[in-house]
């Protein structure tokens, strides 16, 4: 998920709200199933993220954007436990790096939902992950951005990280 700013697409549906357990938001497991290559496309702008699996108690993981055959940005990204929970790490293209906290995993159908949050950032104050059925990942990002609500979705696909073919689990 590039924190670099694209148009909205289609937004999925609202949660419904229902918890999961305090100790899931304390494990990094929960998050597991995002290991392997996720793509999408919106706005001639194509994103991707690979996410290695689940070694030491942190996943990483990198994420680009192409638009127009040029790369527009990158970023580095690592999910790990620390002393106050499980944090979701960015450094986008040569910045410093952001932590965002998970504050709640959610459920909404099929759909889970992995909500990251840093209040004192100004864009994004928050990181959706939303893991849908039939492939599909949703990662939002919101905020304020020059002072005005802001939100960006990123519909993402699992693909073979070799052949980018589209992988249906």
């Amino acid at each position: 998920m590039l924190l670099a700013t694209l148009a909205q697409a289609q937004t999925p549906p609202a949660a419904t709200v229902s918890a999961a357990p305090a100790a899931d938001l304390n494990s990094v497991t929960t998050l597991a199933w995002l290991d392997g290559c996720w793509a999408g496309s919106v706005n001639q702008r194509d994103f991707r993220e690979q996410w290695s699996p689940l070694r030491g108690g942190v996943l990483l993981g990198v994420g680009s954007t192409v638009f127009q055959n040029k790369l527009q940005s990158y970023e580095f990204l690592r999910i790990e436990v620390r002393g106050e929970g499980v944090y979701y790490v960015a450094a986008e293209s040569g910045q410093s790096e952001v932590a965002f906290k998970l504050t709640s995993i959610t459920t909404d159908d099929k759909d889970t939902i992995f909500t990251f949050t840093n209040p004192g950032n100004e864009f994004p104050q928050r990181i959706v992950y939303r893991r849908a059925t039939e492939g599909w990942l949703y990662a939002t990002i919101d905020g304020k951005l020059r002072g005005e609500d802001r939100q960006v979705i990123y519909p993402m696909r699992r693909i073979g990280c070799e052949s980018g073919e589209k992988i249906l689990r």
